[in-house]
């Protein structure tokens, strides 16, 4: 089946200040109707009175001359070539330049697109090109020019595709005379075999049409979508064409009855707007008999409300929701926040008296522009606009240089081989959707949807993410795998170790390329035996090594005292079923427990103060006791929840007060992200602090985070705060609290 006769039907001429920018452009015009003619130095060549006519359309006083020359030299090189379909070859480069003539673009990507096959096809070289014609239309026509297969084989294409993804980093015209060159390929594909129509379709779905949607270039997109959906799908195809011709032959047009309404509302107000109807695409009717089921008349099309102003989009948009009835969920302010590819435009919805829901869309006619030809429409990106853009972060603030395109310019760096590339490129595209979340310091990054912290540390960090720690969202603490949405304010926690290693779980979570390309590249580049893997399953989130295991265990071993006041023994002196608290139940006093010789003072001869472990008080907190069995008064925090429960069971409060002494010993919980030699910085730290550790306890890592249990002796409680200071301050180390009890 041609392509060419699957071309849905375009919609009739558009009369007004909008024919030039139409409900949808019209690129079928050429075909056949670009024939050769004379070449009489003195004008222009009749074969590109097409394309001079559309150029100067958009721009009245260009220079055509460049044309002339470029036409002269691509009709003497493509000579006696024939396209497949039997025309001269030269009609290909006149449709192509048509193509981006219509979509406004400026002469010097007209002249290079008049020239894209000539060092491909002919005996022409880049240094002609250049010498004839400057080093910008040197680098376009370079730009597109495939690799040859004899040189790269079956990695011809995807180097060609990544050739040319670096050359739109620096020139984002080389992208659009691809588009508008696979847009007449497509057109005329119905000459090839339907195995190559299928091969060259499937690639255009996968990496031509997410380009167009990523550049902003819908008249290209929508037209590619249809191609590509007549030629893989084609039952389906016809179904949907059968589907448009039924609701044409419809004596009621809903459409047309709504906007004419809206034309009556917006007279009545003084709002000066044009509106006609868009009908859908073949794709899009196809979703929404999908998404819909029976397909109503107002379903085959939307509402284009074309207006002067940015202000007037609104205005339109409050006389609609006035006059008629809004369907209040189907609002979308992209005006006041464009989409990624630089759409603009506000879509609302009104609702009929039988049922029928019209989508309308409201834009300027400046905005309409840009939504059909998106970055062409944009101009020669090297022409400085009178006021230059300012840089974020060291970054040009170009629109033509998307976010998108520079991560994709970064992770192809890296990746390893063409195999690699091309798969990842499209899966890549395939997240046709972005979020902007925020930093703390004001900038941006701009994310795939889906993305998660790990993503946003490599986009922000590159490969100095390997030492990320995790992430606060919103405030808030967040490990590394939390998804992110548009809007979100993401810290990210880094460690200072140089040599930090990135985890393997980070895999699970990395959705964009350049994460996960980053991580297997080290992964690659770290072979771990299988020792080294079960040392690191042992050590949890914490990453040790091997020797730092050891080290750990030997630094833990003088650690552990004959008596250790471990915090859960005693977090709770509540009665149990015995009616006996934890310390009641416990042995006598030993007289070498230093917790029995807390500083604690208490109004009872012969009692023995003890500190509570779910609160470990020390001077100065405010504290309370209570008498418990065997002559022994429990010393709390006056907040601690364990004292609420005391009273409630009808336990004696005991007056008590601190003593002289100084000395202290203390509970303390922290929480940390895991990453390498932390256990031993943790407790060096503190123990220049002067701490003297009773007993350590680390829980086994949740969601990469790892919570420490530290119970220890202090020569001052004075010393407290600046102990906790300091274990905030390793690195990986987000919170320390003191203890309390599970309640608290």
């Amino acid at each position: 089946m041609s392509a060419e006769a699957t071309n849905p039907a375009t919609p009739g001429p558009v009369t007004g200040a909008a024919a030039r920018w139409r409900a949808r452009i019209d690129l079928r015009r050429l075909g056949r109707a670009a024939l050769l003619g004379p070449t009489a130095r003195d004008r222009l060549p009749d074969a590109i009175g097409h394309v001079a006519e559309a150029h100067r359309a958009h721009h009245p006083d260009a220079d055509l001359e460049p044309l002339r020359r470029a036409w002269v030299l691509a009709e003497s090189s493509h000579r006696g070539q024939m396209r497949k379909s039997g025309e001269p070859y030269i009609t290909h480069p006149l449709a192509v330049t048509l193509i981006l003539a219509e979509l406004g673009a400026e002469t010097t990507t007209l002249t290079a697109s008049l020239l894209h096959d000539t060092v491909e096809d002919t005996e022409v070289t880049l240094d002609q090109v250049g010498e004839e014609f400057g080093a910008e239309v040197r680098f376009l026509v370079d730009g597109v020019t495939k690799l040859e297969k004899v040189d790269y084989g079956a990695a011809a294409e995807p180097e060609t595709f990544r050739k040319m993804l670096v050359a739109t980093g620096n020139d984002v015209r080389v992208m659009s005379i691809k588009l508008a060159d696979r847009l007449h390929n497509m057109r005329t594909l119905g000459v090839m075999r339907p195995e190559k129509q299928a091969r060259i379709a499937k690639v255009t779905r996968d990496v031509l049409i997410p380009l167009a949607e990523r550049l902003g270039v819908q008249a290209l997109k929508t037209e590619l979508e249809d191609l590509v959906f007549a030629i893989l799908h084609p039952e389906e195809y016809e179904h949907t064409r059968e589907l448009i011709v039924d609701n044409a032959s419809r004596a009621d047009d809903p459409l047309a009855e709504i906007a004419e309404e809206v034309r009556g509302v917006l007279r009545e107000a003084g709002i000066q707007a044009e509106v006609v109807i868009r009908p859908r695409h073949f794709v899009s009717v196809h979703r929404t008999a999908r998404k819909r089921g029976r397909l109503r008349g107002a379903d085959f099309g939307r509402l284009l409300v074309l207006v002067g102003e940015d202000a007037d989009c609104y205005g339109v948009l409050g006389e609609l929701h006035t006059c008629m009835t809004p369907v209040v969920s189907e609002f979308k302010d992209f005006i006041a926040v464009p989409k990624f590819n630089l759409y603009q435009s506000l879509h609302t919805a009104v609702a009929r008296g039988d049922g029928q829901v019209v989508e309308v869309l409201i834009r300027t006619h400046q905005m309409h522009k840009v939504a059909e030809a998106g970055v062409v429409a944009l101009g020669n990106p090297y022409v400085s606009p009178p006021e230059e853009p300012s840089a974020v972060d060291g970054e040009r603030v170009d629109p033509t240089r998307p976010g998108w395109l520079s991560r994709l310019l970064d992770w192809q760096a890296a990746a390893p081989d063409a195999d690699t590339f091309w798969s990842t490129l499209r899966e890549d595209l395939a997240q046709d959707r972005e979020i902007t979340v925020f930093r703390p310091d004001g900038g941006t990054l701009g994310l795939p949807e889906g993305a998660t912290c790990v993503d946003a540390a490599y986009a922000q960090y590159g490969e100095d993410a390997h030492a990320c720690l995790g992430a606060r969202v919103n405030g808030r603490l967040a490990t590394l795998s939390t998804v992110l949405k548009d809007g979100d304010t993401v810290q990210l926690l880094m460690g200072q170790d140089p040599a930090a290693e990135p985890s393997k779980e980070w895999l699970e979570h990395a959705h964009t390329p350049a994460a996960r390309i980053a991580i297997q590249r080290w992964i690659a580049t770290h072979p771990s035996p299988e020792v080294a893997q079960e040392t690191q399953e042992r050590s949890g989130a914490l990453g040790m090594p091997a020797e730092d295991m050891r080290t750990a265990r030997d630094e833990a071993k003088p650690l552990q005292p004959s008596v250790v006041a471990e915090p859960a023994a005693d977090v709770d002196d509540t009665p149990d079923s015995a009616g006996r608290t934890a310390a009641e139940s416990s042995a006598p006093d030993d007289p070498a427990d230093r917790s029995g010789t807390a500083n604690a003072l208490v109004d009872e001869p012969g009692a023995t103060v003890r500190l509570a472990g779910c609160c470990t008080p020390v001077p100065p907190d405010e504290i309370t006791g209570f008498a418990v069995r065997g002559g022994v008064v429990t010393v709390h925090r006056v907040e601690c929840a364990a004292v609420a429960r005391m009273k409630g069971v009808g336990r004696r409060e005991v007056g008590v007060r601190w003593g002289d002494s100084a000395e202290c010993r203390v509970t303390l919980f922290a929480e940390s992200f895991g990453r390498p030699h932390l256990l031993a910085d943790l407790t060096e730290a503190m123990a220049v602090e002067g701490a003297e550790i009773v007993s350590a306890t680390v829980e086994p890592p949740s969601q990469q985070r790892v919570r420490h249990t530290y119970t220890v002796q202090l020569p001052d409680a004075a010393l407290l705060p600046s102990l906790m200071r300091a274990m905030r301050n390793v690195a990986g180390v987000y919170d320390v609290s003191r203890a309390q009890t599970p309640g608290a």
